[in-house]
């Protein structure tokens, strides 16, 4: 994959977008014409955006929007998921071919009968336009999303806002958008999900940039553009394969996964082996580890298993689990189709604050899903992401809820609990919940007939959003993986003061409050995988950190790159897996990458 040729593509994509929905803004906010007068309660809601936040905030929201949606779908169209090409043209064609079927008589039953009549109208010229194709076009691409909306909700939303009234103008001619999304996204490029993080990464490289130039304190609104850092396959497949197929192989000693998994080290063997000899190993030294291990988490069955990332990004840490967790189901003999289903339904768990990215993750595993089940659409099943949101109870919703509940179920500490979540989007997976059996409290508020007072209804609403974020919060998984957002520095007070009364062993940066944090999510004996800078091997401000790994942790392997080791860090890198108990005499596998310079020469 070309990812500099991607790089251009993205960052040119999106100033055209915002160009082009700023010019659709300014003519919807001044036009006097039958299509705003139409849309007048949609303008209505433009204008109370504008105001909640500013013209700028909207017009980033609305191309991103955009650009997201006319990816997905040409990735979609490339791999087969959409029956009629959306944004791709037919062989031997130049426009959409759901264009071009609609030209020829086909429309999709699914087009509500005034949209359908619009559209014939547009196609036969009864309704006069400066360009009817493009009107054309436009309906049927909205229609298309919406169409997606019952599979895919996280992404294609339905379209019934000022979103539709932003869309830009021209989709069809050769300087569109749409045009340079096709000449990007190629067949070669689309054959690998992972080129839609790569696209997320690239799209918010500007604004990165723009922000950290500020030298000053990361405002909450900025912190994804700032610390969303795209992990290097080679280092995924290390951090999954040594937790996650680690404790598969603790468990299944006589499996053969370690076969499959080139980066995993093999605790069997001693020092000097190197990593190409696990496959003349007996069997039943896999997974052993050198100080004898035979304590540790037990899972017998893979539909136990749960992997977190508690900052997912775009989900590159949980594609590669999927396919590691494929190939264990696969090896206990279950049925094909009913993997992808159940890896997404029991296994796999994802937080993240910037919501652009926690849809991207979704997307990437129910793509992964549909490689593997070309009928997944149908199965009902969608990526457990988290997506953290600011919630805030006013006075009035505690008296309701107070009245309705009662004091003894709405007592103190869970006003106090539904309080942590005011800036969840600033602290995200950091925030340890005070509310505790998040799934018994609503279990007795559904007996109490709470969630069907029409009068709680969006109280409710935000008290269910608090529930689902405090039982991704809660400590539960087997395996947690990460690459962390760090930045020490460029924390703004109230963060620093957060940091201080939270996490006072590991406030230097947000990496290492991630560290001690993450290790609270896994289960006694879970495995966990990092990505980090490496400074906190050495810096006497992270020597509370390394005795917290030292004597309650067990370092299972670390690999410490070489500086220029990662394209695109800022900052020296390592990646090393625990075990989250002490095990005094486990001697775990260190490597050092430092005569390999370049970040081409790390992963051989």
């Amino acid at each position: 994959m070309d990812t500099n040729a991607l790089k251009k593509f993205t960052q040119e994509a999106r100033n055209q977008l915002r160009q082009e929905v700023a010019a659709r803004l300014q003519q919807v906010l001044i036009a006097d014409s039958v299509e705003v007068h139409e849309k007048a309660a949609i303008v209505s809601e433009l204008n109370k955006r504008i105001q909640q936040t500013s013209k700028d905030r909207v017009i980033e929201e609305a191309a991103y929007t955009w650009f997201n949606r006319l990816c997905a779908l040409r990735y979609m169209d490339l791999n087969g998921f959409n029956r009629i090409a959306v944004v791709s043209p037919a062989t031997d064609a130049t426009q959409p071919e759901i264009l071009q079927e609609a030209k020829g008589g086909y429309i999709d039953k699914a087009l509500p009968a005034a949209k359908r009549k619009q559209l014939q109208g547009y196609l036969s010229g009864g309704i006069p336009a400066d360009n009817p194709q493009q009107e054309a076009y436009r309906l049927l691409l909205v229609a298309s999303c919406n169409q997606l909306a019952d599979a895919m909700p996280f992404l294609f939303e339905r379209i019934e806002d000022y979103t539709e009234l932003l869309m830009p103008r021209d989709l069809l001619s050769e300087s569109s958008i749409l045009y340079a999304v096709r000449e990007a996204l190629t067949a070669d490029v689309c054959q690998d999900v992972e080129v839609i993080g790569w696209l997320y990464q690239f799209y918010i490289s500007e604004k990165k940039d723009e922000v950290m130039a500020r030298k000053s304190a990361v405002p909450s609104e900025d912190i994804p553009a700032v610390t969303q850092l795209f992990t290097p396959h080679w280092i995924v497949r290390y951090m999954v394969e040594n937790s996650l197929g680690r404790l598969w192989l603790l468990n299944h000693p006589q499996s053969k996964l370690a076969e499959k998994m080139e980066y995993y080290i093999d605790p069997a063997l001693t020092p000097g082996e190197g990593l190409g000899v696990r496959d003349k190993l007996p069997l039943s030294l896999s997974g052993r580890g050198a100080g004898g291990e035979g304590d540790f988490l037990r899972v017998s069955s893979p539909e136990e298993l749960r992997l977190c990332d508690p900052a997912c990004g775009s989900g590159h840490i949980l594609t590669y689990a999927f396919d590691l967790l494929y190939a264990i189901y696969e090896e206990m003999g279950y049925d094909p189709i009913r993997i992808p289903s159940l890896v997404l339904e029991k296994n796999l768990y994802g937080i993240e604050i910037d919501g652009r990215a926690g849809s991207l993750a979704a997307f990437a595993l129910y793509m992964k899903a549909f490689e593997k089940d070309r009928r997944f659409a149908r199965r009902g099943v969608s990526p457990n992401i988290c997506v953290m949101e600011d919630i805030r109870f006013s006075a009035s919703d505690v008296k309701a809820y107070i009245d309705k509940l009662g004091s003894d179920l709405f007592t103190q500490d869970l006003w106090e609990g539904l309080r942590q979540f005011e800036d969840a989007t600033t602290y995200g997976s950091l925030i340890r919940p005070k509310i505790r059996n998040a799934q018994l409290i609503q279990q007795r508020m559904d007996d109490m007939g709470v969630f069907e007072d029409l009068f709680l209804s969006k109280t409710n609403e935000d008290l269910k959003k608090v529930l689902e974020m405090v039982a991704y919060l809660s400590p539960r998984y087997h395996v947690v993986v990460a690459n962390p957002p760090y930045f020490g520095g460029s924390m703004g007070a109230e963060y620093k003061k957060f940091a201080k009364d939270h996490f006072p062993k590991t406030k230097s940066d947000t990496f290492a409050m991630f560290v001690e944090r993450n290790a609270d999510l896994a289960l006694d004996g879970g495995q966990l995988g990092f990505m980090t800078p490496f400074v906190w091997m050495f810096i006497s401000s992270y020597e509370k950190l390394r005795t917290l790994l030292i004597e309650q942790k067990t370092i299972t392997s670390l690999i410490q790159l070489e500086y220029s080791g990662f394209e695109g860090a800022t900052v020296p890198i390592c990646t090393f897996t625990l075990e989250n108990k002490h095990q005094p005499d486990f001697k775990g596998s260190y490597i050092r990458l430092s005569d390999f310079r370049g970040a081409e020469n790390q992963a051989p």
